[in-house]
């Protein structure tokens, strides 16, 4: 599965890339939210590609990346963009 993956990227890449063999893409159909700064509210996002390694994500909404964590429910919180490139957000992590 690697659709929605920048072009030329494969999750073999990203596992390769990050060091963890068991990065994976997880379903968007969650609830995915980002922290604003100053805000009480969330600000909600509309993935079309999370990767999850581990407790830890990245969330890609048009051709931004974001951090975020994987919360028990399934739910993911992010709290900044990590840009547009791939390789430097998972660096990153």
């Amino acid at each position: 599965m690697n659709s929605g993956l920048p072009t030329g990227w494969t999750i073999e890449r990203v596992r390769a890339l990050s060091g963890d063999p068991g990065a994976a893409p997880l379903s968007s159909d969650r609830l995915v939210v980002l922290e604003v700064a100053g805000q009480d509210d969330y600000e909600p996002l509309r993935p079309y590609v999370i990767l999850a390694f581990h407790e830890l994500c990245l969330v890609r909404e048009d051709d931004e990346w974001f951090m975020g964590q994987l919360d028990d429910d399934g739910s993911v919180i992010c709290w900044a963009s990590y840009g547009s490139d791939l390789a430097e957000a998972i660096h990153g992590l």
